[in-house]
């Protein structure tokens, strides 16, 4: 007997999401491509909160079990006036203004799959994102996308050396830096904390709660022109590297304890400004960060320059992603779950 899924084919009344899946330094992409009802809005972040308003089921459906897991990522394609495309980020806990891990792999999505006008031997690309527009570039070869890398926008220090009281842990000295979305920097070591994968869960027990205590004590998250942008997205545990030629290692726990497999590319924007304000990174000097899995990133200071009140600096990011299937998800309207659950 030959077995096929050919044979079954869904009832008209139920929706069907298509998305192509993939992963940068291990963390998960899901992009969503067809399916997905029209939003409403002349930019990203408008977009942003019509899905938001209107159709936040189907981020926990696409996200959360039984389709996805509690520390899946996606995004969704949408037009764009400013650039080729815009995305929106999706993960557990909503809607995130910035993603470094998405835009390496989307490129490469982009330029492999004919979004885009490709050129060898490099593509260039422009991606509307919620915190506004990234350049990304790709080496290609017979049509191939690698050595991914783009510009993020003006990534700043807002305070270094900041202490924070954590119940159940007590003072914690943390930076806090933009690099398209707000984190609390914090040394794991000082914390008894490794940067490993044995160190897990104590990592996102104490990121979260670390997070939910700047939230409540800083009144400095403010963006310098977008309030949607005005918010703390998680917390990131530095450490010294595990592997050979790393300069460090990152851990970023964010969103409602999701725990970042890449480096995550705005971190290491917000970092690469931090080394700036200590005078640790010139402008062309570069650094490499690896994450809990031991995947990388590099991270260069290609400029500075003002941006609102600050001195920001302009970082690129280089990394690598990689496809692991193509989906169709069907949302059944009489299952009691269509709308997805989760735990931690």
């Amino acid at each position: 007997m030959k077995f096929s899924t050919n044979s079954y084919h869904a009832p008209r009344d139920w929706m069907r999401i298509q998305s192509i899946d993939m992963h940068t330094g291990g963390e998960p992409l899901r992009v969503i491509l067809d399916g997905f009802p029209a939003l409403k809005g002349k930019n990203v972040l408008e977009l942003r909160r019509y899905a938001k308003a209107h159709y936040d089921h189907l981020r926990t459906a696409l996200m959360f079990e039984p389709r996805g897991h509690a520390d899946m990522y996606g995004c969704i394609i949408v037009s764009s006036e400013v650039a080729d495309f815009g995305v929106i980020f999706l993960h557990n806990e909503g809607y995130s203004t910035m993603c470094g891990h998405a835009t390496i792999a989307i490129t490469k999505l982009a330029v492999e799959a004919g979004w885009v006008k490709v050129e060898e031997p490099e593509t260039s690309i422009k991606i509307e994102a919620p915190c506004g527009v990234l350049t990304a570039c790709a080496r290609v070869k017979n049509g191939v996308a690698h050595h991914i890398r783009f510009l993020n926008v003006p990534s700043f220090v807002v305070a270094l050396d900041e202490q924070t009281e954590v119940p159940g842990i007590g003072k914690v000295t943390y930076d806090l830096a933009y690099g398209g979305a707000f984190y609390a920097y914090v040394d794991a070591g000082k914390l008894g904390l490794s940067c490993t994968p044995d160190h897990y869960q104590q990592l996102i027990s104490t990121g979260m709660k670390i997070k939910r205590s700047v939230i409540k004590s800083s009144n400095k998250i403010h963006h310098p022109s977008e309030e949607d942008l005005s918010f703390l997205y998680g917390t990131i545990f530095i450490g010294g590297p595990v592997s050979e030629g790393v300069n460090s290692r990152n851990v970023c726990v964010f969103a409602e304890g999701e725990v970042d497999r890449s480096p995550t590319g705005s971190g290491v924007s917000g970092r690469v400004a931090i080394h700036h304000r200590r005078n640790e990174l010139a402008v062309g000097e570069s650094m490499r960060i690896e994450s809990i899995l031991g995947s990388t990133f590099d991270c260069k200071i290609i400029k500075t320059e003002k941006y609102g009140s600050y001195q920001a600096v302009i970082p690129e990011v280089s990394g690598e992603a990689h496809y692991t299937g193509k989906n169709e998800f069907w949302i059944d309207p009489n299952d009691p779950f269509n709308k997805g659950f989760i735990f931690r």
